[in-house]
């Protein structure tokens, strides 16, 4: 038989949709399963995105510019000004979601066997991305007692090597839906002006930013604009998870020049969702009024539930729909495993994401969960009592 490659071996699978088999059966044999695994919202898609697509006029369904239409990333730069980003459309490539994004980031930045510094828990896939590249993640950690705040530039710099080639944050975060200070943003500017390095920021859930707290982007801040990455997507801002479309963004011209290099090898991105993309940026705001304060009730609904379980303990997410708990259990893989194999609670059980995954320092996050609180309220509290009796039962077995 051929072997098959190191970096194949090595690919991590993911704690997002390991378990889905497990899932599928489960409703096979009858059961209802609230997902708390993963982030797909249930909030409708823009109308005037879908009526884009629908109500097309064309006849020849061609290959696109690799790095996108041009009027698309036109409207996409007018947005970016509305959030002091002042970036053109020659600073916009458009990618086949913001995974692709963040892979071409990498491949941009990086070098094989080099170095990316990344405060964990962070998204899954970002080891994914570093292994498909041939880089390494070295993390620093981010604790739950803090919320999951940035950690001391201390930490950052003592990690700092010759192999260092950039910084990713994700803000407001995946797993944590921590939300950075401009303070902590302005750290990490000073730190990679020091060192020379990239500072490549996942803001997928931008919009998505509750109570107090404030959305501050790497491309607002001044003096980096030759280390500053942002990715981007329409998934989560529009309930679009399935168009596809994202998009890397940069003042560093040579960054861009590199970036359309990856792009033009994949030939382009996908001409419908690319229209639907540009018909969604015409959606009015009450749209994210109404969304917004939806998922703030969500999360409130939540962490009130979690919180009254014994011995959990969870974060307090400001933005992104998402947090960390951590469970009385040695082992959340396991405990997840045995939710959807051999427990439910009048014939109902919970799908949730192992926390593990979302480190790269082994052993790091056994007890912890991510939840994504995309469930309607009725469903999040129904959700909570399932997992609060399934602890109950699991530590009595």
């Amino acid at each position: 038989m051929p072997k098959i490659s190191s970096k194949g071996l090595i690919m991590p699978e993911s704690p997002i949709r390991k378990l889905t088999p497990y899932a599928n059966e489960a409703k096979r044999a009858g059961k209802k399963v609230y997902h708390l695994n993963i982030g797909q919202p249930d909030i409708k898609s823009p109308q005037i995105a879908m009526d884009a697509v629908r109500n097309h006029d064309i006849d020849i369904l061609a290959y696109t510019s690799s790095n996108g239409s041009l009027q698309y990333r036109q409207k996409l730069a007018d947005y970016y000004k509305t959030k002091n980003i002042d970036v053109n459309a020659d600073d916009i490539i458009v990618t086949t979601g913001g995974s692709e994004a963040l892979s071409f980031a990498i491949s941009t930045a990086a070098d094989a066997n080099d170095e990316i510094i990344i405060p964990e828990p962070f998204y899954a896939n970002y080891n994914g991305f570093a292994v498909q590249n041939n880089v390494k993640v070295v993390p620093v950690e981010a604790k739950l007692e803090n919320n999951f705040a940035l950690p001391s530039i201390d930490d950052f710099e003592a990690l700092i090597t010759k192999h260092t080639k950039a910084i990713l944050i994700c803000n407001p975060g995946n797993p944590t839906g921590y939300v950075y200070t401009k303070e902590e943003i302005v750290q990490l500017a000073e730190l990679v002006k020091k060192y020379n390095l990239f500072l490549i920021a996942d803001e997928v859930y931008r919009e998505f930013i509750y109570s107090d707290a404030e959305h501050h982007s790497v491309l607002s801040i001044e003096g980096i604009e030759e280390h500053a990455i942002l990715i981007d997507s329409v998934s989560k801002r529009y309930s679009m998870c399935g168009a596809r479309i994202g998009c890397i963004v940069s003042k560093n011209k040579q960054v861009i020049e590199t970036v359309l290099k990856f792009a033009q090898a994949r030939l382009s991105p996908p001409t419908f969702a690319q229209i639907a993309s540009e018909a969604a940026l015409e959606t009015p705001a009450s749209y994210f009024t109404e969304v917004i304060t939806m998922y703030e009730e969500r999360r409130n609904i939540l962490l009130k539930g979690l919180s009254e379980i014994p011995g959990v303990k969870v974060n307090r997410p400001q933005g992104a729909f998402y947090c960390i708990a951590e469970l009385p259990v040695d082992n959340a893989e396991e405990f997840a495993q045995w939710l959807l194999e051999s427990y439910d609670l009048d014939g109902e059980t919970v799908m949730i994401a192992p926390a593990a995954g979302f480190y790269s320092t082994i052993g790091k996050g056994l007890q912890q969960v991510r939840v994504a609180y995309v469930l309607e309220k009725d469903k999040l509290v129904r959700a909570v009592e399932i997992l609060k009796d399934a602890i109950k039962t699991y530590q009595e077995k």
